[in-house]
């Protein structure tokens, strides 16, 4: 019983203190002055702003560093890669003019095909091609005029030989091709 007693207390408690809520009225404490409040936050916003906006600057300054460092690295790795290209394209020419000159079928000189021809592959696999001029209409950032030929049935413009090949490397001229052009 005693138990029971206690249980109904509570009850009756928490019942008299739930009246006693419903009947207050709540009202929200308006600020005596509207606008100290409003002022307040803009001195606080006026605090944080300067952080804010340096942290921003800062990101964004570390991300444009990064993107200049890439294009940098990027740029000084195709450097590398257009003299090295350059210097082996004369190798390149050397062999081509010892296939072209040799005067028997033997071993050696199948060798030195087989030797061209993987680097004429290791150039293909960096992206380094030949340039097809010969028949085509003669143009400057592509071809470098070194001999001049006036010919019968030919448009002028158009190149005749190639004297020394031209390469690209993807888009860009990496070596004009010396050639004679119709007059």
């Amino acid at each position: 019983m005693i138990k029971d007693y206690k249980d109904e207390d509570k009850n009756q408690d928490q019942e008299e203190l739930k009246e006693e809520v419903l009947e207050e009225e709540v009202t929200p404490e308006a600020p005596e002055d509207p606008g100290e409040e409003d002022q307040e936050e803009v001195k606080e916003e006026e605090k944080e702003d300067p952080y804010k906006d340096q942290f921003i600057r800062l990101t964004a300054d570390f991300t444009n560093y990064k993107r200049r460092a890439e294009k940098e690295k990027k740029d000084y790795l195709q450097l590398g890669v257009k003299k090295i290209a350059l210097d082996i394209l004369t190798v390149v020419d050397n062999f081509e003019r010892a296939i072209d000159h040799r005067e028997e079928d033997s071993s050696f000189a199948e060798g030195v095909e087989l030797i061209y021809s993987q680097l004429v592959d290791v150039l293909k696999k960096n992206d380094i091609v030949e340039m097809e001029a010969e028949g085509k209409t003669f143009d400057p950032n592509l071809h470098h005029a070194v001999l001049v030929e006036a010919r019968d049935g030919v448009d002028e413009g158009i190149v005749l030989e190639v004297v020394q090949k031209g390469y690209m490397l993807k888009d860009e001229v990496l070596r004009p091709a010396m050639v004679k052009v119709s007059q």
